[in-house]
């Protein structure tokens, strides 16, 4: 695991480009927007992380009214741009000067967030009967084109301090569900909260080989590494890709329903930024 210091600068890095961020990040299954929005007791949402405004803008067309929040001013003005009210602080230490939601979401984002802290502070701007929203797209690649990958980072980007493609064969039911059981657990010692549930789409999409090399950069970390070996990984990889690749998701939805437990004030540990 990255130390404190690095787990921020990582977290910063995806503005470092918010523009190929919005361009090429992958948006979330239908369904999962449907099942959320179904389930919420009103049209209020708030977007934690809300990035550059990708889920955003797919819950505004199911009729949603989001205001968004991130800690990046780069990214926060491009949702602005797409016309969604975007306010900057980290969810943990923001002041929601009396607002109340009727659901609070958070894309590709909560990993970010301290589980504890986040959920108590969830627990207080939402409405009675809101329901909390986190989700993820998770690579659940082919193992023959991970290991792949894996090789072409082992051999061309040590300066990465991890990467998506290094889990062992079998690993990938442990990636699906590790973001949920973080999250259900600091929904739990929240207190505020029902019982979180789990779930899943597993999904995949193929790209053409300038569509995935441009979408590469986005991931975490990669904005950080010497030009050099950002160069040297994007040619390795599409040396090895030929002309499309086709890249395995899963979509995990971690969803609860706000009690009507009172929330305590304790804070279980500092703010990260989200991204």
């Amino acid at each position: 695991m990255p130390t404190p210091d690095a787990h921020r600068r990582l977290a910063e890095s995806f503005g470092l480009d918010a523009e190929r961020y919005d361009r090429t990040r992958p948006r979330y299954p239908a369904a999962m927007v449907e099942r959320i929005v179904a389930a919420l007791p009103g049209a209020d949402v708030l977007d934690v992380g809300t990035g550059t405004g990708i889920a955003a803008e797919q819950f505004r067309a199911a009729g949603c009214r989001v205001l968004g929040l991130d800690p990046d001013d780069r990214m926060a003005a491009l949702a602005r741009r797409r016309g969604f009210p975007v306010e900057v602080s980290a969810f943990e230490t923001w002041d929601p000067a009396g607002r109340s939601f009727d659901g609070v979401i958070a894309g590709q984002a909560w990993h970010w967030v301290d589980p504890v802290a986040g959920a108590r502070q969830g627990a207080r701007v939402l409405r009675p009967g809101g329901g909390i929203a986190l989700f993820w797209n998770a690579f659940t690649p082919d193992p023959e084109v991970a290991a792949t990958f894996a090789e072409v980072y082992r051999r061309v980007a040590p300066s990465l301090p991890f990467t998506p493609w290094a889990a062992p064969a079998g690993d990938t039911a442990k990636k699906d569900t590790g973001f949920h059981d973080r999250a259900a657990r600091g929904l739990t010692e929240s207190g505020a909260f029902t019982e979180a549930e789990l779930w899943t789409h597993a999904w995949d999409h193929t790209y053409r080989r300038d569509d995935w090399l441009d979408q590469v950069p986005t991931s975490g970390g990669h904005q950080l590494l010497p030009p050099a070996e950002l160069d040297a990984l994007l040619d390795g990889l599409a040396a090895v890709i030929g002309e499309t690749v086709t890249i395995g998701y899963t979509t995990v939805l971690t969803t609860a329903t706000r009690t009507g437990q009172d929330v305590s004030s304790e804070s279980s540990g500092p703010a990260l930024p989200a991204g």
